[in-house]
């Protein structure tokens, strides 16, 4: 037998005994699964309109008042709120990208912005996204040959000026990242080459080396439907989760690219391997560290959540659900349809299948507020 054959015969075989496995356990989720005597919010405490809680609500009123300004005119509430945010150049980036949705209903004040202070890299790197942003919506979400051509040109012709702005902002403060993440954003679209990608790759990590948004946007360039390949994809992945520092969700990123894989393929799962075991291990040690009100965490979870189960952690996929509490409302569980259905199996099928025991008494129910 070859190699080849020794292989396919396995992952067929653990297929087989997944599906036999997953259908026992349904059945029994549907006759006996009670979710609040494993630790769990019960099924009618589940919320499908959000991954997570909302965010503190000092939090929503501070955007919503730098909102505000923004529309009556008042710029510089906008530049105090970001300039807040210091070197934290997450969170740096996470306020910017408020001000364009902001900016993306009336811009007025970002203007007046521009003109009162040229030299501000964060007004110059703002304006540069939002170039880059409102080219993406003359294009669309379609493929590639159902774009008609006069919006594909001006597509095109509105990255490349959106990356020289970029630049430019760049000058203005040459230790900020942001004008980088908008240069990495805008390459593919430009249809930048490795040799042009790089660069602008180099440039980002050299100021923030674990930029979250900008390693998000370099797996995009890297995945198959752009300019690289599953297996670059997947490599730029892993050596992610290996250099996600202490207390940021990084490593998510992983999860990202495994999405994108199982998005390109047609198996029903992807194939179990102790790599990814591995890897998704070190994903939910590096989550443990991550602040508890971070507001990317609950997508990550339900993700990771999703991936343990297909990789028969049955365990710590449990363990993620409890830490997930009662809400549903995330990609993995809407792609069903019903949401509510799809992540009560997925709860009740980490239960039968790591064997857990009741818990004598009543627990908290994981980010709930």
């Amino acid at each position: 037998m070859t190699i080849f054959l020794a292989v396919a015969l396995g992952v067929f075989l653990i297929v087989l005994l997944r599906s036999s496995v997953l259908g026992g356990a349904d059945r029994w989720i549907e006759k006996h699964f009670v979710a609040s005597s494993y630790g769990l919010p019960p099924r009618e405490a589940l919320d499908n309109r959000r991954p997570g809680p909302p965010p503190a609500a000092h939090r929503a009123q501070e955007r919503q008042d730098v909102a505000d300004a923004a529309w009556q005119g008042d710029w510089k509430t906008a530049e105090r709120y970001v300039r807040a945010a210091g070197d934290d150049w997450d969170a740096r980036w996470d306020r910017l990208e408020l001000l364009q949705h902001v900016a993306r209903k009336d811009s007025a004040w970002l203007d007046a912005w521009r003109t009162a202070e040229p030299g501000n890299c964060d007004a110059a790197t703002l304006h540069a996204s939002l170039m880059v942003h409102r080219a993406w919506e003359i294009r669309g979400s379609a493929f590639a040959h159902a774009v008609p051509d006069s919006d594909m040109k001006r597509f095109r012709a509105m990255l490349p000026a959106a990356i020289e702005e970029a630049r430019r902002a760049a000058l203005l403060d040459p230790a900020n990242p942001g004008p980088w993440v908008v240069m990495v954003t805008a390459a593919r679209g430009a249809q930048y080459g490795h040799e042009q990608f790089e660069p602008l790759w180099k440039g980002l990590v050299a100021r923030a080396p674990h930029h979250y948004e900008g390693h998000w946007q370099a797996l995009q360039y890297w995945c198959a439907k752009w300019f690289g390949s599953n297996r670059r994809m997947m490599r730029f992945a892993r050596q992610t989760v290996r250099k996600a520092p202490a207390g940021s969700p990084l490593a998510g990123i992983y999860l990202h690219a495994l999405s994108e894989l199982a998005d390109r393929s047609s198996a029903a799962s992807l194939p179990v391997s102790p790599t990814t075991r591995s890897l998704l291990k070190r994903t939910a040690a590096s989550f443990g560290q991550v602040a508890p009100d971070d507001e990317r965490l609950p997508v990550l979870r339900h993700l990771l959540a999703h991936y343990m189960l297909q990789s028969m952690m049955y365990g710590p996929a449990l363990e993620q659900f409890r830490q997930i509490g009662p809400w549903c409302g995330a990609e993995p569980w809407r792609k069903a349809g019903n949401p509510v259905m799809a992540f009560e199996a997925a709860r009740g099928r980490a239960v039968k299948l790591s064997r857990a025991r009741p818990t004598p008494t009543a627990q908290g129910y994981g980010m709930a507020r």
